[in-house]
């Protein structure tokens, strides 16, 4: 029996089946057809549809596994990475050895490109692709489930109903990464908290390191030994630009304003599309060390994630700026030689970008853009102060 059949990702045998239901999929055809030729697609849907069906069939000939379809995945990638970042960068891969699973534990900034990068730095390091969390909130559309799932996304069952639905939800989703981890041998991507920073502030919650426990053998294992068993590993991805900045000042603003805030329906979508799209300038993708300490709760396993990730987190001019602008201070001048030697280029060429990027965010909102950027800059004061 599958116990994870609803969750898991598709398995080789179950590709090509998902594959000619996608070609066939006009929500899917109509989506990609908006990316690709979005004038063309508003007046002619149809018959644009056959023309995306034709390329995409084209494209898919012949794939039959995962790692043929992310095979496919990896060109856009690549194109991705070539038109809308000016520096990709990776580091810590030598405190890991790639021939064992490993569970990275990473900060969360954007839905779909986090792991993405993550992805692209293991690759193209010799290592294998992630097994990617993700919350069924995202799934709305059939044609996002069936694609996530080709990509070796496993659901998080967010939307259960009530206590014991959501407690045998989380159960059964801590079992299939442990599974994967132990008896697959499979690395997971975990994000550190539910939903995005879009505050710019990377904290770990507890929550998903209890989640994590549910799968402790009590009887034969302590806290310690099973928290080492996972093997895992903290993740510090930054962005010199946000492609969701926007939209997320204007959701911080209204939820302060209001109270709170409802997303519009597929708004997580459009948010996937808008950060595959928008520039990003220079990413930096670090991996740190894994946790082989002691520890007695999740508590004290979320502080240690959270240590390594506000340490080596990638600054960029773009969080200096804001830095500067909102508190009026250059104290940053104080953190360590080796985070301002990493800091890409201060100068008027980078401060006029980031003043043009933020003016182009209405008023009302800035505010909040400018603490998204800043916050990281916060971070780190804090953590030398308490070091």
């Amino acid at each position: 029996m599958d116990n994870f059949a609803d969750i898991r990702p598709y398995r080789d045998d179950e590709v090509a089946p998902v594959l000619g239901k996608l070609l066939n999929d006009k929500e899917l055809l109509d989506t990609m057809a908006g990316l690709r030729a979005p004038r063309l697609q508003r007046f002619f849907p149809k018959l644009v549809r056959p023309l995306v069906r034709s390329v995409l069939k084209r494209q898919l000939k012949g794939v039959a596994t995962v790692r043929q379809f992310q095979q496919i995945v990896k060109l856009y990638m690549d194109d991705m990475i070539e038109t809308t970042t000016s520096r990709f960068t990776v580091s810590g891969l030598e405190n890991l050895s790639l021939e064992r699973p490993w569970l990275l534990i990473s900060n969360h900034r954007d839905i779909a490109l986090d792991p993405a990068f993550v992805n692209y730095a293991l690759y193209h390091n010799g290592g294998d692709t992630v097994r990617i969390a993700i919350g069924d909130n995202l799934l709305s559309k059939p044609f996002a489930a069936d694609l996530m799932r080709l990509n070796k996304s496993f659901i998080v069952k967010r939307s259960a109903k009530g206590p014991r639905q959501m407690l045998a939800a989380y159960k059964n989703l801590s079992n299939y990464i442990r599974h994967s981890l132990t008896e697959e041998k499979a690395t997971i991507w975990l994000a550190q908290r539910e939903g995005r920073a879009k505050d710019g502030i990377d904290e770990t919650e507890p929550a998903i390191i209890k989640m994590l426990c549910m799968s402790q053998q009590k009887s034969e294992e302590t806290f310690t030994d099973f928290i080492k068993t996972l093997g895992i590993v903290p993740v510090a991805i930054s962005y010199e630009w946000d492609p969701c900045d926007a939209a997320k000042a204007r959701e911080l603003t209204l939820r302060e304003q209001d109270g709170d805030y409802q997303k519009a329906e597929f708004e997580d979508l459009q948010s996937i599309a808008l950060g595959i799209r928008g520039q990003k300038g220079r990413v930096h993708v670090h991996f740190g060390e894994p946790l082989d300490q002691d520890f007695s709760t999740p508590n004290e396993v979320a502080e240690a994630i959270d240590c390594q990730i506000v340490q080596e987190y990638r600054l960029q001019p773009s969080n200096i700026w804001a830095y500067e602008q909102q508190t009026g201070r250059n104290d940053w001048q104080q953190l360590p030689k080796e985070v301002l030697t990493e800091l890409g280029p201060m100068n008027d060429d980078s401060k006029s970008a980031f003043e043009a990027r933020l003016a182009a965010i209405p008023e009302g909102h800035r505010a909040k853009a400018l603490a998204i950027y800043a916050n990281p800059v916060i971070a780190k004061l804090a953590q030398r102060e308490t070091a």
